[in-house]
């Protein structure tokens, strides 16, 4: 469908952050019927774990929730990308830089955090709750100011 609305969630690797976002997004719309009205993926802005599958703390506090068909592969962001997608969210200050830089200074206004504040990085803590946390209330806030 051609007026669905594009996201790319993105993080540093694309095996924690950024696609616990693509999921728990696209949970939340299919929860409220609302999964036609968008297309959601995510993506890096670094080439480290290009290919690698979603982290394995990750996959399980998104089971742990109820989410449990995750297959996604990371893949890095491009200017492909910044094209197609109507909304870029990063998740925190480092890919916020990084994806303006990407995007030649992000021209048309795409590229926004999730949340006001760095969503916590669980690579460095292992604290993936906290991760999912921040991330849920960022893909609600973002559902709501979108629907």
């Amino acid at each position: 469908m051609e007026n669905r609305i594009k996201i790319l969630f993105v993080c540093h690797g694309n095996i924690c952050r950024s696609p616990m976002a693509q999921y728990i997004f696209s949970d939340l719309a299919e929860l409220r019927g609302l999964a036609r009205e968008f297309e959601v993926d995510s993506a890096a802005t670094s080439m480290e774990e290009i290919g690698n599958p979603v982290y394995p703390p990750a996959r399980r506090i998104l089971a742990r929730h109820g989410i449990t068909r995750v297959d996604h592969r990371a893949r890095r962001m491009t200017m492909d990308d910044y094209r197609y997608y109507d909304h870029i969210l990063v998740m925190d200050g480092e890919n916020l830089w990084n994806a303006r830089r990407m995007t030649g200074g992000d021209p048309e206004g795409k590229v926004e955090m999730l949340l006001d504040r760095e969503t916590a990085d669980p690579w460095y803590t292992d604290d993936f709750e906290t991760a999912y946390e921040d991330i849920l209330e960022g893909c609600e806030d973002l559902l709501e100011r979108l629907t």
